[in-house]
């Protein structure tokens, strides 16, 4: 083993030269030079091996050993290596690192090379272009995003290779980092002219830079007409979008480049524009924890909560409907029908039936790009035997169920080539045999009877050769080193036939071969390696068939993918008592009862108590709520439960409510919280300040704007001054549906002067110093934000606590005797002592613990009377 700080300095042979290298340091390189900037994995033997700078960074990034063996060109061979059996767990966290790979397997055949075996790159893994299920989040798609800019115009395309999902659009620069957030790819393929730009360097998906000319449109625009088996765009509304083509050049030359062949199943295309789909802006996904919490985290968040889909098909459709909801009703109508037509006919045994679904649409597109295995396939079979009683329990009665039900009938030879083809229990990988299923192949089944006749046959020559030689303890044998034998032991020898050759001599026996054993032997050695090799040739005639159905198998994963979702969403719907909204023409968002999903279920989970539900109304009338109320009262629950219920609505769920009436809505705008960007120079109040102008340059009267404590980032007059101004953009220019809570009470006189807003609070009552959150949304505007009440449920020290209310107690007074001076560093006034009354005198003077029952009892009776003495 050897350091690797001791390695740094080592040369590295130059690819460009091989001379004095070895053999297989010469092929290691030629496949290198291909693959400059990705770790090759050199299959040698049972590891895949790294040499030289990708040894080092292998050993840095797994921390496995770094060791040199041998020379070339005069200098130490580096090399790591990690086990074939294991490298699947090697690859996920080198696809986690954002790291590439390229896999180079013993292609040539070993037993008649000459010199080293032929090895060939078969695949290359990328975070964006990964297919094996091993290395793919079950519940979410993997999505490659290539982005290039032309003039003023961004153009995007992206690819999920395991879907089958091919997607163009073209943007804006204000409407970029929406889209980043929306698709949240794993990889970006950047023209390296705009790979420094503010939203590509903010996007966490691994990067990979790529020559401007890979970016052409000409390009794109014919290699999409060949993918798609078209003349034109034209039928897609793709025709003219130039800058996405150009983004689509790139992307396909990569995908197939990684996989080394075309991408049969890739036959549709998904035309996308931000005119149709809902906006929701990088802050709307963070600030509603729609996939991940704030802190990063997968649970608990809306996605969370709502998908209990049976499959991994099901939760990506959901996720997908989630992310891209679009602005016109008719597809969520659609599945807002759908789910009410799941309700009334019961889902229970439905969804019993989709648990034993396998992912059709993942292994639908490893068949397509041969990379199926032997259980892939008989997930498939399994399925497609399951959807006779699939198709039963499915509803109908609905035009999108009705859709549904049509393509879960693929051309059922399909099934019945997998049910002839495939064994009932396959091996996990073809090279350990035992998938074609017995009876599909007569020359199959005749090699494998060899070898599982083969302790049969070598009995019967047992009892021939016992019986011909006349020696009884005659045995025919087999071991790997000598293959078969009879063995005679020294007392038979003298009778051992003429046509017995020696093998072996051992101490007290002889092992002899004869002809017929000799002729056998062949045959039965051979039989294993000619039934494998005959395996792999049916299997790769099988996925040759399968090519044909390609296109029923990707639209049945599709019609199980949705039937899972929305049997979820119905599932959701019963379980958590939620109704189905009412979409109307004109402006409004009428709320009855609404509740946070995500807060609600939390509380129900812990015994916290029950959640409060609460109305909200906007119209053409009342487009703007200020809100204000205590800290810790629930303005942010409020805010986002509403903005989480527009959302549901829009996907085609039902909502959190008891009714829900919704009008247009083409945008959710969000600027909650507080939190800063460093790394690019951005405070806190810079980044608010960033969010805000964001919305109020994008927001339009038919979008919903939620603004919490906009502000709060620097003085209180330069805060307050801030938010009036937004408040009145929002509510004169932009004429948006606005929730706008703010603790500065000056701006409760905004309703006022803007007749289309209005007051609202939270409710708290106070209990001496304790404060008890309502947390019901009230007419009018708050009294008080009780902040001090908060600080000291926190757990400040009650010192600091008495002196922050003394304080405040001075500045209310001073402001309203408009005398602004006010020492904030004065120890609090000490409270005026007064007499203890009578009955607390009393009650000093008991002592519990050392009371009899009668005493207690007297001793109530007596506090009863001084009590009534001292009323009267």
């Amino acid at each position: 083993m050897i350091d690797e700080t001791e390695t740094a300095a080592s040369p590295r042979p130059a690819p460009a030269s091989l001379e004095g290298h070895t053999p297989m340091m010469a092929q290691y390189f030629r496949l290198k030079a291909d693959h400059p900037d990705t770790l090759l994995f050199y299959r040698m033997g049972d590891f895949y091996e790294l040499f030289y700078d990708d040894a080092r960074k292998a050993h840095r990034l797994l921390d496995i050993t770094l060791t040199t063996r041998g020379q070339s060109a005069g200098q130490p061979v580096i090399m790591a290596g990690v086990p074939v059996h294991s490298v699947e767990g090697y690859l996920a966290r080198l696809l986690k690192l954002g790291e590439s790979v390229a896999v180079a397997e013993q292609v040539g055949d070993v037993a008649t090379a000459k010199g080293p075996v032929e090895r060939k790159v078969v695949r290359v893994v990328t975070p964006g272009t990964v297919t094996d299920s091993e290395l793919l989040n079950d519940r979410a798609d993997t999505l490659l995003l290539a982005i290039t800019r032309q003039r003023q115009t961004w153009g995007l395309a992206w690819l999920g290779l395991a879907s089958g999902q091919l997607g163009v659009t073209e943007c804006v620069e204000r409407e970029l980092p929406g889209w980043l957030a929306r698709l949240a790819p794993a990889e970006l393929l950047l023209d390296r002219e705009n790979d420094a730009h503010p939203a590509l360097q903010a996007c966490r998906a691994a990067r990979t830079a790529r020559p401007s000319w890979q970016f052409d449109s000409a390009l794109g625009l014919r290699k999409l007409c060949e993918q798609l088996n078209v003349g034109s765009l034209a039928g897609f509304n793709a025709q003219a979008l130039g800058t996405a083509h150009a983004a689509a050049a790139a992307l396909l030359s990569y995908a197939e480049h990684t996989q080394g062949r075309a991408l049969a199943h890739v036959q549709t295309l998904t035309v996308e524009r931000c005119s149709e789909l809902l906006e929701l802006p990088p802050a709307t996904h963070r600030n509603l924890e729609l996939t991940e919490t704030l802190r990063g985290e997968a649970a608990p968040t809306l996605l969370s909560l709502i998908d209990t889909c049976r499959t991994g098909m099901g939760s990506r459709a959901l996720r997908q409907w989630m992310t891209h909801p679009l602005r016109d009703r008719a597809l969520a109508s659609g599945r807002h029908a759908a789910i009410e037509q799941m309700l009334a006919d019961g889902i229970d045994r439905l969804r019993d039936a989709l648990r034993g679904i396998s992912d059709v649409e993942r292994i639908t597109s490893r068949v397509a790009l041969r990379q199926a295995r032997p259980r892939e396939l008989s997930g498939l079979r399994q399925t497609l035997a399951q959807l006779p009683a699939l198709r039963e329990l499915a509803p109908r009665g609905t035009a999108l169920l009705d859709a549904l039900h049509a393509d879960l009938s693929p051309d059922p030879a399909v099934g019945q080539l997998l049910a002839r083809a495939v064994a009932e229990e396959p091996a996990v990988l073809l090279r350990d045999g035992g998938v074609i299923a017995t009876g599909f192949d007569a020359e199959l089944d005749e090699l494998r009877a060899i070898g599982q006749n083969c302790d049969a046959f070598l009995l019967e020559l047992e009892t021939r050769e016992r019986a011909r030689t006349g020696i009884t303890n005659l045995r025919v044998q087999f071991n790997r080193v000598h293959g078969f034998y009879i063995e005679v032991t020294s007392s038979g020898l003298d009778r051992v036939p003429l046509d017995y050759q020696r093998r072996q001599t051992l101490k007290n026996a002889e092992r002899f071969i004869t002809p017929e054993l000799k002729t056998f032997e062949d045959k039965a050695l051979s039989a294993q390696d000619r039934a494998l090799a005959r395996e792999k040739w049916l299997f790769e005639q099988l996925l040759d068939q399968l090519q044909h159905w390609l296109q029923p198998l990707a639209a049945l994963g599709r019609a199980l993918a949705s039937l899972d979702a929305l049997a979820a969403l119905a599932e959701r719907a019963t379980t958590l008592d939620w109704c189905r909204p009412e979409f109307v023409s004109h402006p409004c968002l009428d709320i009855e009862a609404g509740r946070h999903p995500v807060v609600q279920a939390r509380l129900a989970e812990t015994g916290a108590g029950d959640f409060i539900a609460n109305d909200c109304r906007l119209d053409a009338r009342t487009k703007l709520q200020i809100i204000t109320g205590p800290n810790m009262g629930g303005k942010s629950t409020y805010m986002r439960q509403v903005a989480l219920i527009v959302l549901l609505a829009a996907m085609g769920s039902y909502v959190p409510a008891r009714r829900c009436r919704l009008g247009p809505i083409d945008a959710i705008h969000t600027r909650i919280g507080a939190a800063d960007d460093l790394a690019n120079a951005q405070s806190t109040f810079m980044m608010e300040m960033t969010e805000a102008a964001a919305i109020v340059h994008g927001a339009t009267e038919h979008s919903l704007v939620l603004m919490d404590e906009i502000g709060r980032g620097t003085s209180t007059f330069d805060g307050l001054a801030l938010a009036s101004a937004i408040a009145t953009q929002l509510h004169d220019r932009n004429k948006s549906f606005t929730l706008f809570a703010t603790h500065y009470f000056e701006l409760t006189e905004f309703p006022r002067k803007h007749e289309r807003a209005l007051n609202l609070h939270v409710s708290a009552v106070e209990s001496g110093d304790d404060i008890v959150f309502l947390h019901a949304i009230e007419p009018g505007p708050a009294s008080r934000s009780y902040g001090v009440q908060v600080a000291r449920l926190a757990g400040m020290p009650p010192a600091l606590v008495r002196q922050a209310r003394h304080t405040l107690e001075a500045l209310e007074t001073n402001s309203r005797a408009g005398d602004p001076q006010v020492d904030l560093f004065a120890a609090p006034a000490a409270s005026p002592v007064r007499e203890a009354s009578a009955v607390e005198q009393a009650m000093a003077a008991i002592n519990p613990d050392a009371m009899s029952p009668k005493e207690a009892l007297d001793a109530l009776y007596r506090l009863k009377q001084l009590q009534a003495q001292g009323q009267g």
